[in-house]
């Protein structure tokens, strides 16, 4: 058994008494923390994963000539209906789909957050979709940990095809068409301060990607990014305080194993 699949299945077991949980958020939550899921929580692409579903394990040329830049829902769209053509199945999907290994010290900061459930309201914002997601989440043992996931609706249709639909449409330049996660990250914490009636103490973002530094922006001096190390999201961070000075108002924590993620939250919540 290798040392995912262990660490998985431990997961699993402690988390599995939450399964049967109500849906409902509570709101006494003094932390708010979003995940993204690609090379944040997962450390792969999920939409370059599934590929390994496809015969011969790659996609044909004509086909990946069709991407667009800014347009890339619409060709996973595509992508999605070529794997049915060709015989794919649910069940291969699924099945590349739980072997992603977790990125470094991932299970250890969802352990940490599933043992206090007192303090962490857990977000998940991707631009994959809910068939990827949940496929992960389950097989890992860590849904019940996520109080709301935000992405791309993907469904099978009566021929066995994943039909995957855009999030929202939004105006910011910066994003893709399908999905703003600022947009998103917005309206969630404003919906939730509303309903509980006061603020949290503090938003954290995990994220890794260029779509991850937009929702950053909006976060205040309190709020921590926490970005993966020379990935995208760090960079933009490192080029916006050189070029804008003040303009990103979050501090930065830029980490490579997720258990530095860890260390910083025990750090917080002692305050």
């Amino acid at each position: 058994m290798n040392t995912f699949v262990a660490d998985v299945l431990v997961l699993s077991r402690r988390t599995e008494i939450m399964a049967s949980q109500s849906t409902h958020i509570p709101n006494d939550k003094r932390f708010l923390i979003f995940f993204d899921f690609d090379e944040t929580i997962v450390d792969e692409t999920s939409d370059d994963v599934v590929v390994q579903a496809a015969p011969g394990q790659h996609l044909p040329g004509w086909l990946k000539d069709t991407y667009q830049p800014g347009r890339y829902n619409e060709y996973m769209q595509r992508v999605l209906a070529f794997l049915a053509e060709q015989g794919v199945t649910e069940s291969d999907i699924r099945g590349v789909m739980e072997k992603i290994p977790a990125t470094p010290g991932m299970l250890t900061l969802f352990q940490y957050l599933r043992n206090r459930p007192q303090d962490f309201e857990v977000v998940l914002v991707s631009d994959a979709n809910t068939f990827f997601i949940e496929s992960w989440l389950r097989r890992a043992g860590a849904r019940p940990l996520f109080h709301r996931i935000f992405t791309n609706p993907a469904t099978f249709n009566k021929d066995g095809r994943l039909v995957m639909r855009p999030f929202h449409s939004h105006d910011c330049p910066r994003c893709p068409d399908n999905m703003c996660k600022q947009v998103v990250v917005r309206d969630y914490v404003a919906r939730r301060t509303q309903e509980r009636g006061r603020a949290y103490q503090r938003v954290f973002y995990v994220g890794d990607g260029a779509n991850d530094f937009c929702p950053a922006l909006i976060l205040g001096p309190r709020d921590v990014a926490f970005s993966r190390r020379d990935f995208p999201m760090h960079r933009l961070i490192l080029e916006t305080h050189e070029a804008m000075p003040g303009e990103f108002k979050a501090v930065t924590v830029p980490w490579v194993s997720a258990e530095e993620v860890v260390q910083r939250l025990r750090r917080l919540v002692q305050e």
